[in-house]
């Protein structure tokens, strides 16, 4: 059965073809699923965008997909399966940072779609909304799905050879990141900058202008450093703990977070719930803090490769990566929650740092560019290689349970379909009447 949600890549061309295809002339409804209807320019620009994806799907078929994903939207209504505006801004934020990060910046983003990255947002925000909308319904009737090491080895076992999947070569990895330290000096002119900007503003300046002029937030600079809707675990603490203390109207100090440094105006406080602008600055490493984070890695690896201290102690006590110094270093594969690595899943940089090296060997310090801007030094070592093969359940057990989940959750979705399909009202155009959706 054909993919039910896009992907990422999927959706970003999709978004494309819809914010750069000419105007369709010709469109009308083509289907209606209980309160959801398919326009014809819904099919042909589904179609466009898998074409450029290199896939191809006939009409009945892309409108199969439509169906499905209509039928849930309209049961989501029903139900109270809601996503909210704010987790629909977040997800569009993180969005047009992935695409901010492919083409290169947000000024080569705006030329490339002639619309400046406000109009962009507006835009993706109902596709954004309906994709999100139909996945929480799939989850809501997909969840609880569980198999037993027992269910997982009969399913397999009742696999012909040829069904089982090959996979790839695999690799486990470690790492160890050093962030180079800011100086004094940086901090301290970050500091005076936020505070002739709160300044300004205290004498009448609007903090929208300010911080289209001067946040480096790419997530709100745009539309004035606002964020509406925040409540409490939406953001790290310690900016929380300033916005919350806040008074309506009042803008704070200059204060400190994970991301850089910051002021806040609180706009609109309702109960446990603020609406606020807010204005970040980073403090600039220069090259000779660059050049100590790298002098102290090489140095970390050095003692490493000497054997004076394991890679497991250094990654726990220097790196400055959170979610792998717990683990010694051992990068956790996100996708699947295990610590293997499909070779074409890694990242260019982390594949070419490990291309040349064997098992147990540690590379070169290399200069990391992440996508909001902060460059680090990191090592990586080569825990495992492992080779092409057919899946099995001594290897890749994990790969197989999921595959086995997957199967039910499946059914599950299939069976629901089924008992939705009879109550719902379905409408079709003659054009596709042989079309057998749903």
């Amino acid at each position: 059965m054909q993919k039910i949600f896009k992907t990422l890549v999927f959706f970003l061309i999709s978004f494309s073809s819809f914010s750069q295809s000419q105007p369709i002339n010709v469109d009308g409804i083509v289907a209606a699923i209980g309160s959801e209807i398919i326009l014809n320019s819904d099919i042909i620009l589904q179609k466009e965008a898998l074409t450029s994806d290199g896939q191809s799907l006939t009409d009945c078929e892309m409108l199969k997909q439509l169906s499905l994903e209509k039928l849930l939207i309209h049961h989501a209504a029903i139900d109270s399966v809601e996503v909210t505006n704010e987790e629909i801004d977040e997800s569009i934020d993180r969005r047009i940072q992935q695409l901010v990060a492919q083409i290169g910046s947000e000024r080569k983003l705006e030329e490339y779609y002639k619309k400046s990255i406000l109009i962009i947002k507006e835009e993706m925000r109902p596709l954004m909304k309906n994709q999100m909308t139909a996945q929480r319904m799939q989850m809501t009737i997909t969840e609880n799905i569980q198999v037993s090491p027992v269910e997982v080895e009969e399913v397999i076992g009742k696999m012909s050879i040829d069904s089982i999947p090959l996979i790839g070569t695999e690799v486990e990895l470690a790492q160890i990141i050093i962030e180079p330290r800011v100086s004094k000096e940086a901090i301290a002119e970050t500091l005076d900058r936020l505070n002739t900007l709160r300044e300004r503003i205290l004498g009448g300046s609007s903090f929208s202008s300010m911080a289209i002029l001067y946040s480096e937030d790419p997530g709100s600079n745009r539309n004035g450093g606002e964020y509406k809707g925040i409540k409490r675990g939406q953001f790290v603490k310690e900016f929380e703990a300033v916005a919350f203390n806040l008074r309506p109207g009042e803008v704070s100090k200059p204060f400190k977070s994970d991301y850089g440094y910051h002021i806040v105006q609180l706009q609109i406080k309702r109960g446990e719930e603020l609406d606020l602008r807010h204005i970040l600055i980073k403090p600039k490493v220069e090259q000779e803090d660059l050049d100590v984070a790298k002098k102290t890695l090489d140095s970390l690896r050095s003692s490493i490769i000497a054997g004076n201290i394991s890679f497991e102690r250094v990654a726990r006590l220097y790196s400055s990566d959170e979610e792998s110094k717990l683990n010694g270093g051992v990068m956790m594969n996100p996708m699947t929650t295990d610590t293997r690595w499909n070779l074409e899943d890694l990242d260019r940089a982390i594949f070419y740092a490990i291309e040349d090296i064997e098992v147990g060997e540690i590379s070169p310090a290399a200069l990391v560019r992440e996508q909001d801007g902060k460059e680090t030094f990191r090592i990586l070592e080569l825990r495992q290689r492992i080779a092409p093969h057919r899946a099995n359940l001594n290897q890749d057990f994990s790969l197989l349970k999921n595959y086995v989940e997957n199967q039910k959750r499946q059914e599950k979705l299939m069976n629901w379909v089924s008992s939705k399909r009879n109550s719902t009202y379905i409408f079709i155009v003659q054009k596709y009447t042989d079309c057998k959706i749903l």
